[in-house]
């Protein structure tokens, strides 16, 4: 299988999470959270193994919005990058790392 552009879209997330966050802290997160997103799109879990599907798992559960109202209009991944602890944060930053190393590893 080919997931050149999961790697692609994983090295995007990670890069928004570099630090210095020219935008802001929760808005990098927002990004990788997009950008994850985008790379989840098309993807059929079930042909990964276990760890790649468990890393996608967390990555999902931090980057979900169910609950979430977005009362003032600033987009519900924003808000909920704005709701996660640091432990949070770095759980989401090495599930990202070690996904993108995984399919670097398996892109075909």
């Amino acid at each position: 299988m080919n997931y050149s552009y999961q790697v692609q879209k994983l090295s995007e997330a990670r890069r928004a999470l570099m630090l210095p966050h020219d935008v802001g802290e929760a808005h990098a997160i927002a990004i990788a959270f997009r950008a994850c997103s985008c790379a989840f799109n098309t993807l059929d879990e079930n042909q990964l193994e276990e760890k790649a599907r468990g890393w996608i798992y967390n990555i999902k559960n931090f980057m979900s919005t169910t609950g979430i109202v977005d009362d003032l209009g600033e987009g519900t991944l924003l808000i909920k990058a704005q709701s996660l602890s640091k432990d949070e944060q770095r759980k989401l930053s090495d599930s990202i790392d070690e996904l993108a190393h995984w399919f670097n590893r398996y892109r075909g």
